[in-house]
């Protein structure tokens, strides 16, 4: 059976701002660190985004299909394909990550859902390096809208 990892963040701006910070691209590289960044912001538009200082061969590519578009309160990001200067996966899935944004009274609760990792030694690393991944980028996204 498949695994998945749950965060969640408190964020110091409206739901709409959050909602923002996760479509807009120059957000996007500010605060995930990414060289490049393109959305499409709409229902099955993309979501893709490059690391690394060669435009011509970044060392990380990551990109998605807007599988669902309900500004401010839900983003799915799906049919994901992550590509790394040392090659694909050593495992195959679709790793879709679903982002709820809930109202509070200081401002926002992002929740990261990501699945479909296989419960397969084979997976156990990259795995472990996207919870890890997810606690330093949730951290950053916090920092960057604290500034806004």
């Amino acid at each position: 059976m498949p695994r998945g990892h749950h965060a969640q963040i408190d964020l110091p701006v409206s739901p709409e701002e959050a909602f923002a910070a996760l479509i807009t691209p120059s957000a996007v590289r500010a605060w995930w660190s990414a060289s490049r960044v393109i959305v499409v912001p709409e229902q099955d538009g993309l979501w893709m985004a490059t690391w690394g200082g060669d435009e011509d061969a970044p060392d990380y590519i990551s990109g998605a299909t807007l599988s669902v578009f309900e500004p401010p309160r839900r983003l799915v990001l799906s049919n994901t394909k992550y590509v790394a200067h040392t090659g694909r996966l050593p495992f195959e899935a679709d790793l879709p990550t679903e982002f709820t944004i809930e109202a509070t009274e200081s401002g926002c609760t992002l929740h990261v859902h990501q699945k479909g990792f296989p419960d397969d030694p084979i997976a156990d690393e990259h795995y472990r390096d996207c919870e890890i991944g997810w606690e330093k980028t949730l951290a950053s996204l916090q920092a960057f809208l604290s500034k806004s």
